[in-house]
């Protein structure tokens, strides 16, 4: 498993794919490590092409 940047759709369904793959891994393991870091890769690439909850309620109004 290559962890790499999310730069597109493609990838950042990748990247939850494997995640999913690795929900259940344990602390201080490698598989842990990897978890951690896409989770960290997904939440930036979420915060830069996601609306957040906040965001969308301003556009409601």
């Amino acid at each position: 498993m290559e962890i790499k940047p999310i730069k597109n759709s493609k990838d950042y369904q990748n990247a939850l794919r494997m995640i999913d793959s690795l929900w259940d891994a344990k602390k201080n393991s490698p598989e842990y490590d990897k978890l951690d870091i896409l989770t960290t890769l997904v939440e930036s690439y979420e915060s830069k092409h996601f609306l957040s909850v906040e965001e969308a309620e301003l556009l409601k109004n």
